[in-house]
Formats: C-alpha cells, sequence, structure tokens
C-alpha cells in the first residue's frame, strides 16, 4: 500500500491466536490460520455492523472495542474522524481464548493507520495494541504472524518472531461455553514460591528452544507449567484431564489456549494418530459436560494483512464471498 495515499475505505484481515502455549504466560503467541475482517471508512454518521451479530454481548456503539482502537490511531497522529462506517466479520470464536479482542484491536488500529496514510510503523502499532490489551502474546501474533516471543514493562513491549516449523499443526478443543479473560485471571495468585517461578523459566525456555530448532519431541516436556493452568482447572470441565493424558494418544504438547477455556494440542501434520487424539480430547471434555467443536489448523505464518487498498464499491462481505481465501 502507498503509505501517501489515503484510501476512503479500507479492509483489513487479522488472524486469530492462541497465547501462553503452557509455561509462556503472557510471553508467547501464535498466529492461527483462523481470520477476523475489519472494514472502516470515514462517515457523516457512526455505524457498525457485526457478522455474526454479537451485538447482544457486543456493543454497537462508540464503545465497541474496534472504534476505541481507531480513535487511539487518530488521536495519536493529530487528526480528529469522529465518524466510522465499520463491518466486522470473524470467523473467531469470542471469549474462547483465541484472541478475538486482540484481533480486533489490530485489525481496527491498522485500518485507521491505512486511511490516514499510513503515518505509524508496525512497531508504534504494536506498542499501541500493546497497552490496550496490556499484554503483547496475542497482539503481537496478530501482527507479525507466526510465533512471538515478546516482553512487555508496561511502558514498551519488545519481541522477537519465530518462524513456525512446517510440520506443525495444532488441534483445538473448543468449548460451546464462554470463560472471560478477567474471570480466569481472577483465580490466580498474586505471588507465587521460587519453585514454580524458576520451573516456568525454565521450561518456557526450552519451549522457545524446541521451537526454534524444531527439536519437535521435546515440546512435550516444555510445554509444562506451574503459574497459570493449575489454578484455571476448576473452571474447565476435563481439561485436567486432557492435559495428563493427551501424549498417550500422540500429542507433541498440549495446553490451555490463552486464559481458555479452548484446549489445542500440537501434532504433526500428516501423523494418522491426530484422529485419535482429536477423539480423546472431544470425548474427555464431553464426558465432563462440555459439548465442544474440534478445529484443525495450521499456524499463520503471515500477520495482519491490508487487502483492498484501492477504493472500489464492494463491500466486506461481497469481498470475502467472492475470495474466500483473503
Amino acid at each position: 500500500m502507498n503509505p501517501h495515499r489515503n484510501p476512503h475505505r479500507v479492509l483489513v484481515r487479522v488472524p486469530a491466536s492462541t497465547a501462553n502455549l503452557g509455561p509462556g504466560f503472557d510471553t508467547i503467541g501464535m498466529a492461527l490460520e483462523l481470520y477476523a475482517w475489519i472494514e472502516m471508512a470515514f462517515a457523516e454518521e457512526t455505524r457498525i455492523r457485526m457478522e455474526p451479530d454479537h451485538s447482544a454481548v457486543i456493543p454497537a456503539d462508540k464503545s465497541n472495542v474496534v472504534y476505541r482502537a481507531a480513535q487511539n490511531v487518530f488521536a495519536a497522529a493529530g487528526e480528529h474522524h469522529p465518524e466510522l462506517s465499520i463491518n466486522i466479520r470473524s470467523d473467531i470464536p469470542l471469549a474462547r481464548g483465541l484472541g478475538s479482542s486482540a484481533s480486533a484491536i489490530v485489525g481496527a488500529l491498522y485500518a485507521a493507520n491505512a486511511l490516514i496514510g499510513g503515518k505509524f510503523s508496525d512497531d508504534e502499532l504494536f506498542q499501541m495494541a500493546a497497552r490496550m490489551e496490556d499484554h503483547p502474546d496475542n497482539v503481537g501474533a496478530s501482527i507479525f504472524g507466526g510465533i512471538v516471543v515478546a516482553s512487555w514493562d508496561g511502558e514498551r513491549a519488545d519481541h522477537i518472531r519465530i518462524e513456525p516449523d512446517p510440520r506443525l499443526e495444532v488441534l483445538l478443543a473448543v468449548p460451546e461455553y464462554h470463560l472471560a479473560t478477567d474471570k480466569a485471571r481472577s483465580v490466580l495468585p498474586e505471588r507465587v514460591s521460587l519453585k514454580d517461578a524458576v520451573f516456568n523459566v525454565s521450561h518456557a525456555s526450552l519451549l522457545v528452544a524446541a521451537l526454534c530448532s524444531g527439536n519437535l519431541p521435546m515440546i512435550r516436556r516444555a510445554m509444562k507449567d506451574a503459574l497459570h493452568q493449575p489454578y484455571r482447572c476448576p473452571l474447565i470441565p476435563g481439561m485436567e484431564t486432557v492435559l495428563r493424558e493427551a501424549w498417550r494418544y500422540g500429542a507433541l504438547g498440549v495446553a490451555l489456549s490463552g486464559a481458555g477455556p479452548t484446549l489445542l494440542a500440537f501434532v504433526e501434520r500428516g501423523d494418522p494418530v491426530s484422529e485419535r487424539l482429536s477423539a480423546f480430547m472431544s470425548e474427555t471434555m464431553r464426558g465432563h459436560g462440555a459439548r465442544v467443536e474440534m478445529m484443525r489448523l495450521r499456524p499463520s505464518a503471515e500477520g495482519v494483512r491490508i487487502l483492498t487498498p484501492e477504493d472500489d464499491h464492494s463491500t466486506l462481505f461481497a469481498k470475502i464471498k467472492g475470495d474466500p481465501e483473503g
């Protein structure tokens, strides 16, 4: 996109993300090939349309996170654009630990930035997104794609991107119920023992090394956690059993996705054992009273993408229907 040209309307595609991957609490994120699309244009009156329609739980007015994120960009640029037309289409399940809020924030920041001619760099938008989310893992993955290892000190976010191993695939057990991030965080202790802290530092370091080196057998041992998953197990029926037993069914590693309630397992692409693993995860959670949808996704090497730099007259939903691959 020409950063010096101001389009009248912009469409962006943003990948979902999974965070933590076990021990990397608020530090490691990975983009997934599951997407949200945000179309944004200047308007005479603000109008927000969502598909699917989540207006019962997500406001369709100026308190919407997409609108607020866009206004952060305009304010930082010293511009005033109070009225926007916003269309949102998301295939990312809400409040399931798959970065739906992060994708909304990232998509809004990039759409707004494109509307004003691309005044901000990727790093500047990353900083804005980290401030809004108050942690950098999901937004970093949605911006840069792949696997992102990030830090956040409350003022600045830093990151290093890891290219996903082409052999990796992700199985997701997505429960039908929501789990708010605030509730999932409320059960965590404010302080942990030195033993647990060292446990997580060592395992998170081992996990990053395994992902960088392609040592897939090491992932199972590296994905153990003592900081958040033990405390969240009571919130998610069947989680404890899946975490304990999934390796017996061929999982390379298993973890809670973000704050949950989705559970994820790494498998090697093309490995027939993944069918047994998928059945085990699904049947275990259903046996604990939680109906789930099983998804099989690849890590997304690509992050947020601007799809429509040109100013034309087709709509967001027509574009998605005509070009399902984005």
